[in-house]
């Protein structure tokens, strides 16, 4: 078995550690190897509930937590499916924490029958949850030039989008594209290597992301994060992309503005108390010394918010904020 190392893993028990005790707990959403879940229990957490798509992930977290017993409930399930987590693992639906890890650990990335590295030859697999039918060799050899070159663009930032989906689709006419290292190839014919990063690094992430569907519902699904909180709970999020934290970011900022009244009403009512307080103005990174250790690290962010009142609206706050209109007598 690879060794993951969790990344952050002692500012993140820093941050949710004031919450932890007996009573307390906690949903890690995706619990992985259990590297977090460990160090939280080891904190005080006095119940954890290991979420993760991934069987292979949670039957290692099983070996890593046997220890804690019964203390720990393992749910294999999708991290965005929450509410429903919540309301059958936690009393009354609530609990004191949430830990979510949007990165991809080394255990999957380094076995080859997973198809996420080009290290090394395997399938162009990708899932996350290996019963999910899309796959990375279904939208390679199946999906549009213009549909690969918007996964590219959008997903993986590639500035030579549309000369690798076109490099594709020629190279897909004379055989199927099946492994991880045909693939590689593929890019690194079109691609110019930059410094000690492989050219298929960005085609590889944007496929990852498309096939986990890994950009999609994360608004809705961190308000219900926050929804499942106690009040005086915390939500921790760790985003390795920018395309994540800028919604991890605006979905916090929303959480604590200080008026969170409909915009029709015009006039604030709520008194002013903002749903939420964010620990982290700047985001928590890794310091050199743990870069150099898990190299893997280094893009990773922490953004944590604290839940200061109940969400009753949750849909407004991941919604656009409207102009609010002006009444006489006073201003929204």
């Amino acid at each position: 078995m690879f060794l993951h190392q969790p990344v952050l893993r002692e500012k993140v028990v820093d941050y949710l550690r004031p919450v932890l005790g007996e009573g307390s707990v906690v949903i890690d959403a995706t619990v992985g190897s259990g590297g977090h879940a460990e160090a939280l229990l080891r904190a005080g957490a006095d119940r954890l509930i290991a979420v993760d798509r991934d069987p292979e992930a949670l039957r290692r977290a099983r070996q890593r937590l046997a220890e804690w017993g019964d203390r720990v409930t393992y749910v294999h399930e999708d991290f965005r499916h929450i509410l429903k987590i919540a309301l059958s693992h936690a009393p009354l639906g609530l609990v004191d924490a949430v830990l979510v890890d949007l990165g991809i650990s080394m255990d999957q990335l380094k076995d080859p029958s997973r198809g996420f590295s080009f290290e090394q030859e395997g399938p162009l697999d990708m899932r996350m949850n290996p019963w999910d039918a899309e796959t990375a060799e279904r939208i390679v050899n199946q999906r549009s030039f213009e549909e690969l070159v918007r996964i590219f663009r959008e997903y993986g930032e590639e500035p030579r989008a549309e000369a690798v989906a076109r490099a594709i689709v020629e190279a897909r006419k004379r055989e199927p594209i099946t492994t991880t290292t045909q693939l590689a190839e593929i890019v690194r014919s079109v691609v110019r290597r930059r410094g000690r990063t492989d050219p298929a690094t960005r085609v590889f992430m944007a496929l990852r992301i498309a096939v986990n569907r890994e950009l999609e519902g994360l608004d809705v699904f961190f308000v219900d994060a926050f929804h499942v909180l106690r009040v005086g709970g915390r939500l921790a999020v760790l985003a390795y992309h920018s395309l994540e934290d800028r919604v991890v970011k605006r979905i916090f900022h929303r959480l604590a503005l200080p008026c969170r009244c409909e915009p029709q009403v015009g006039v604030c009512v709520c008194e002013g108390q903002p749903l939420g307080r964010v620990l982290t103005p700047k985001p928590e990174r890794p310091d050199r010394a743990e870069v150099r250790q898990n190299p893997a690290s280094r893009s990773a962010r922490l953004r944590v918010i604290e839940k200061l009142a109940p969400v009753r609206f949750r849909d407004l706050v991941y919604r656009e904020p409207k102009p609010r209109v002006s009444w006489p007598g006073g201003t929204g």
